[in-house]
């Protein structure tokens, strides 16, 4: 890491000389990032000049800002997310995917307990199949993220904070790597917070890299879920009906399922298939191009949406898996 922090001073200087650091240096000066950098050299020991020359490297970027306002999840009714992530072609390269890797699904999916169909249907919803891992340099994403959105500052802080200690334990360039308009990385989108608590290395080389390497990629986000309460074997989602009327207060609340089955037939919603009246489960309700559809979800359902605070998101995992599960034919 200090090498490598090293590079990002002399890089500076060569900008400085060539009379352009005005245009990567201005978090150079930032308050909060002066703030940060104390921060990291008194907590974490990192050297300050190190830890400037970094920031200094990042550049401000508007169009980092302006998705951030309008993500899809949550502007979107689910008739349009849900043909963003659930058509053809993803369905094949899903199952193309599933080929390639059965073996590593498949001991992965016995090591952790997590469906094989579900992994596959995160990294193709998250990037689709590794193919959109993302261009901006994590450290924009983070710094403008960080310093210039305060509603959500003290996150992406933490999250930069992460960031330079996953670049330094696992010996990465903190300036070349690459991932989302968030600062999300590889195959599965990991935050860098994720990535330091969650990740794996499933060939043994020494390095989590969910980068290049789909077999570290898929078992790092078999970690994740079997850490956020997957429960193996047990059910996602089905289908419901609903009484004349129906109504509930907790339609689309992202929040551990605790009202059983059978509370929710007396309140007016069923499953159209059989389960033990036993299980709770949450009501979804999905907004179709004429009215709604509504849904049940399980444990398993609400883990999904820890990966993605969203539950529209969680029913286009779930719905893509069964269809990758389909034509793979598992």
């Amino acid at each position: 890491m200090r090498k490598l922090l090293l590079k990002a001073g002399v890089a500076i200087a060569l900008a400085a000389a060539a009379g352009g650091v005005n245009a990567v240096g201005e978090y150079r000066t930032h308050p909060l990032a002066q703030s940060f950098i104390e921060k990291m050299v008194k907590e974490h020991g990192f050297d300050r000049s190190q830890v400037a020359a970094v920031i200094g490297q990042a550049e401000r970027k508007q169009s980092i800002i302006d998705a951030m306002n309008r993500p899809a999840e949550k502007v979107k009714p689910w008739y349009e997310y849900r043909d963003i992530f659930i058509h053809e072609q993803r369905i094949d390269l899903g199952a193309e995917f599933w080929r390639t890797h059965r073996d590593v699904l498949t001991q992965v999916g016995q090591r952790y307990g997590v469906d094989p169909a579900i992994i596959v249907a995160i990294i193709g919803v998250e990037t689709n199949y590794g193919r959109n891992t993302g261009s901006y340099r994590v450290i924009d994403a983070l710094t403008t993220l960080a310093f210039d959105y305060p509603k959500r500052s003290p996150f992406f802080t933490k999250e930069l904070e992460n960031f330079l200690l996953l670049a330094r334990e696992q010996k990465q360039d903190p300036l070349a790597l690459t991932g989302s308009y968030a600062g999300a990385m590889g195959y599965g989108q990991f935050m860098p917070s994720s990535y330091r608590n969650f990740s794996a290395d499933y060939n043994g080389d020494g390095f989590n890299d969910i980068w290049k390497n789909p077999q570290d990629a898929i078992a790092s986000v078999a970690n994740y879920f079997v850490n956020h309460g997957w429960k193996a074997g047990e059910p996602v989602a089905t289908r419901a009906q609903t009484a004349s009327g129906y109504e509930s207060a907790l339609i689309n609340e992202l929040e551990l399922p605790h009202v059983t089955l059978a509370q929710h037939r007396k309140e007016g919603v069923w499953p159209v298939t059989a389960y033990p009246q036993s299980l709770a489960a949450m009501p979804i309700m999905l907004e179709m191009e004429n009215g709604v559809e509504y849904w049940l979800g399980f444990n398993n359902f609400y883990t999904i949406t820890e990966y993605n605070h969203s539950h529209r998101y969680a029913m286009a995992v779930f719905q893509l898996s069964e269809l990758i599960r389909q034509r793979v034919g598992e």
